[in-house]
């Protein structure tokens, strides 16, 4: 996989940049209620065609259509194109970019928007687990996922600009429906990067000795050295 030189020290620059966010959002009252306008307003102007489009987000990007949607790809790699490194590649990048928001989520323990307080609360949510968003970090884990996968082929610049498209409209649609702060959602991509930046820096040192060792995989076919697949 593509890493930037210096890879761990990235990952953990990314990593203390989201935790010190995450820190002066919990502890500094003021930062939060600027925030929460963003919501406010929002919460102001629903109409029936965002409101569509930012629900249907909400489930697709889900816990449950998370599982499904890394899954689904995932099992179409190792039976379909007999691809057993790109399968667990991809499952791999997308899951590690998802989990990265629960590491913060326990790290910072930031409590939700008030649904109370928004004019409109279409799908209200309390507890202490807004920091970051893991809609958004499975939106990003998804899209790295997918450019790695594409990056060699006609697909690649497609590839590219959902990534960067999916992830903003589902940061928006999470400010939309009023369930995290604009913090949130930035947080979420930084972590999300930073984890998929250490995986990627891990699987490219240790994925040779590894993966020819799991048994299931070699049901599918010889598993390929890195220079032959992704």
């Amino acid at each position: 996989m593509p890493l930037p030189r210096l890879w761990l020290l990235w990952a953990l620059l990314l990593s203390a940049s989201v935790l010190s966010l995450g820190l002066i959002a919990k502890k500094l009252p003021g930062f939060t209620i600027g925030e929460f306008s963003v919501d406010q307003e929002l919460s102001r102007d629903h109409n029936s065609a965002l409101t569509a489009v930012a629900m249907t987000l909400n489930y697709v990007f889900s816990p449950v259509g998370g599982v499904v949607i890394i899954a689904a790809v995932a099992l179409y790699l190792l039976v379909m194109h007999k691809s057993p490194i790109n399968a667990v590649a991809f499952g791999g990048v997308a899951a590690a970019g998802w989990l990265s928001s629960q590491l913060f989520k326990v790290l910072v323990e930031r409590q939700r928007p008030n649904p109370a307080l928004l004019f409109d609360p279409l799908a209200p949510e309390t507890g202490s687990n807004s920091f970051p968003s893991g809609h958004v970090a499975l939106a990003v884990g998804l899209a790295w996922a997918f450019f790695f996968l594409a990056r060699n082929s006609r697909w690649a610049r497609l590839a590219g600009v959902a990534g960067i498209a999916v992830p903003i409209i589902v940061a928006w649609s999470r400010l939309y429906i009023g369930v995290h702060y604009p913090s949130d959602v930035l947080a979420s991509l930084l972590a999300a990067s930073a984890m998929v930046i250490l995986f990627a820096g891990v699987w490219n040192r240790y994925q040779g000795r590894i993966l020819p060792r799991i048994p299931l995989l070699g049901r599918f076919g010889p598993v390929a050295s890195p220079n032959n697949q992704r």
